[in-house]
């Protein structure tokens, strides 16, 4: 394991990985199995074996552990949109890289609806989740610009952003649409028909 730079991790880094790890994987299964709401820091911390001050060294809120990890979903973004075609349309290659995170997620489909459900459920999660989204979208502006051929140009600069905004509002709505579905709805079909509605 690497820091930003390239070079191994320290033993203290790689500890430290793997506590934050054991904290997300053993909260996640107390908000799956009692509700995001009903689950306290306390609980987390004794289900764990450490202080409630340990675990605040870690996470300062229930709503980082849950959106912890979306930081770094939002550079598997960016790095598959950067990966497609320089010539294809921005539409058809944010849709790509979409769907290139979906199938990175380390869940099983019904462990992410039960994840999803919760997130959509809570309205702390929610706010955050907003947050982190507006975060994706201007690590999407610059490859999108490119793709509209004028990146430094200010006008190109707002169709790239209201482009990656779109995008990820359309799939915000496949995401919903799935959820009320009970996972029945198609999510590529839900996310392809927003798209359509946009665009049209």
């Amino acid at each position: 394991m690497n820091d930003r730079k390239g070079r191994p991790a320290g033993l203290r880094e790689r500890t430290r990985r793997a506590v934050q790890a054991e904290i997300v994987t053993t909260a996640m299964r107390l908000f799956l199995e009692r509700g995001f709401e009903a689950t306290t820091m306390e609980q987390i911390a004794t289900e764990i074996g450490i202080s409630r001050r340990s675990l605040f060294r870690y996470f300062g809120t229930k709503e980082d552990i849950v959106l912890g990890d979306h930081a770094a979903h939002g550079e598997v973004l960016r790095a598959a949109l950067e990966a497609r075609p320089a010539n294809e349309p921005p539409w058809e290659a944010l849709r790509a890289a979409l769907r290139e995170l979906l199938e990175s997620l380390p869940y099983s489909a019904e462990d992410f609806l039960k994840i999803t459900s919760m997130l959509h459920a809570s309205p702390s999660l929610r706010a955050r989740q907003l947050e982190k989204r507006q975060q994706w979208t201007e690590l999407l502006v610059p490859d999108i610009a490119r793709r509209l051929g004028a990146a430094e140009d200010l006008m190109t600069q707002v169709r790239a952003h209201a482009l990656a905004a779109c995008a990820l509002a359309c799939s915000e709505v496949a995401t919903e649409t799935w959820v009320r579905s009970g996972g029945t709805v198609d999510m590529e079909r839900a996310f392809d028909e927003a798209v359509a509605a946009v665009r049209g």
